[in-house]
C-alpha cells in the first residue's frame, strides 16, 4: 500500500502501478500491474509464489509506462513546465525488503 503523493504527480486515471518481488537469489518471481490512482496512490496484495528461494526478498512498486524519472531536468508528462519549477528527486528504484522463511 502507498499513500497519495504530496506533490500532485497527476498519474491519470488510467495510472497503473507495476509491482515486482525478487527473491534472495535475485530471480523475479512475479511481476504484475495494479491501478493506482491520479496522486500515486495504491494497495496491492500478493501470494508469495511456491518456490521463491528462502531469505531477504525486495519487492518494487513504480508507475507502470510513465517516465517517472528524468535526470535531465525536464518534466515529459507536464508539457511546458520550468525546470526550474521542478524539484529533483532521486531516481533510485523503490524497493522494501519481503523476509521469506523456509
Amino acid at each position: 500500500m502507498a499513500p497519495d503523493a504530496d506533490c500532485n504527480p497527476r498519474y491519470g486515471g488510467n495510472a497503473r502501478i507495476q509491482v515486482a518481488m525478487r527473491d534472495a537469489s535475485g530471480v523475479e518471481v512475479f511481476a504484475a500491474t495494479a491501478p493506482m490512482n491520479d496522486a500515486g496512490g495504491f494497495s496491492y496484495t500478493f501470494e508469495v509464489p511456491a518456490g521463491t528461494a528462502a531469505g531477504q526478498a525486495a519487492i518494487t512498486a513504480m508507475p507502470f509506462a510513465i517516465d517517472w524519472c528524468d535526470d535531465t531536468g525536464r518534466n515529459n508528462r507536464v508539457p511546458g513546465a520550468a525546470a526550474a519549477t521542478l524539484e529533483r528527486v532521486s531516481c533510485v528504484i523503490p524497493t522494501k525488503p519481503l523476509i521469506i522463511a523456509p
